[in-house]
């Protein structure tokens, strides 16, 4: 722990969020909103699925730490719906089997305090010719269709019912945007800066709309050391210093309104 102490949240999942402190990515743009208000870290692993989340679980989340996160944001699915490769080899995990592991992720997750919330990410579309020009032919065996990616979603959206967990379904709200198949992809699989700004927004709609104590919405949030200082900048009157402990820049902006 570094400082006071602020809360921390951690991003769990496969490349989605392996990839998210990429320029424009998801992770980093939430990191950056919030700055001086909680810590971001990201336990994300290119490749996984489910069933190796779930075998390293209790690693990357003891029971018995002595800081729990106060907000996981998981993401696992789109290897999970990918073919089954007739080795048997591979990502893929029936979709029974996904619904299981999910649930047994979730409810350790529910276990490590009673102040961690969680939000479950499901699988984004995919675009299958955009996947065919970047990879070729070298992923046919195993495909990951976007019939497949809805599939899991909706089965996960249903299971955080269940469960009183929030769910958002990427799958869907990716689909919102106009052109969304070349906007909000780099390949066709992982996600370009316009379709990171839809993951931050869905997950900025769910912390402003939730009714959790203490709030982990952005602007409710204190920001820490937040404490006026006179040795900040001097303002206008020549008398007192401007406080910019919250101070909202111009890239911010386009959050205030979520």
């Amino acid at each position: 722990m570094v400082g006071p102490g602020r809360p921390k949240f951690v991003l769990f999942g496969s490349s989605i969020v392996q990839m998210g402190y990429n320029v424009g990515g998801w992770s980093a743009v939430l990191a950056d909103l919030y700055a001086r208000k909680a810590d971001v870290s990201l336990r994300g692993y290119s490749g996984w699925n489910s069933r190796m989340a779930l075998q390293a679980l209790d690693r990357i989340f003891p029971k018995d730490a002595a800081v729990q996160p106060s907000l996981v944001v998981v993401y696992f699915g789109g290897n999970d719906a990918t073919n089954p490769h007739p080795s048997g080899l591979g990502g893929h995990v029936p979709l029974p089997e996904y619904v299981d592991n999910m649930k047994k992720i979730i409810v350790h997750l529910k276990s490590l305090s009673d102040k961690t919330r969680i939000i479950c990410l499901s699988s984004p579309p995919v675009n299958e010719a955009k996947v065919r020009e970047f990879y070729g032919k070298g992923f046919d065996d195993q495909a990951r269709t976007n019939e497949a990616c809805r599939l899991y979603s909706e089965a996960l959206v249903e299971l955080c019912k269940e469960l009183d967990v929030e769910a958002i379904n990427l799958w869907a709200a990716c689909q919102q945007r106009d052109n969304w198949a070349d906007a909000c992809l780099v390949d066709g699989i992982h996600l370009s800066d316009e379709g990171s700004k839809v993951v931050v927004a869905e997950i900025l709609k769910v912390l402003k709309k939730v009714n959790w104590e203490p709030s982990l919405y952005w602007l409710s949030m204190p920001a820490e050391f937040s404490e006026d200082s006179p040795y900040y900048v001097v303002g206008p009157d020549g008398k007192t210093t401007q406080n910019v402990s919250d101070f909202i820049s111009a890239r911010h902006m386009q959050w205030l309104d979520i």
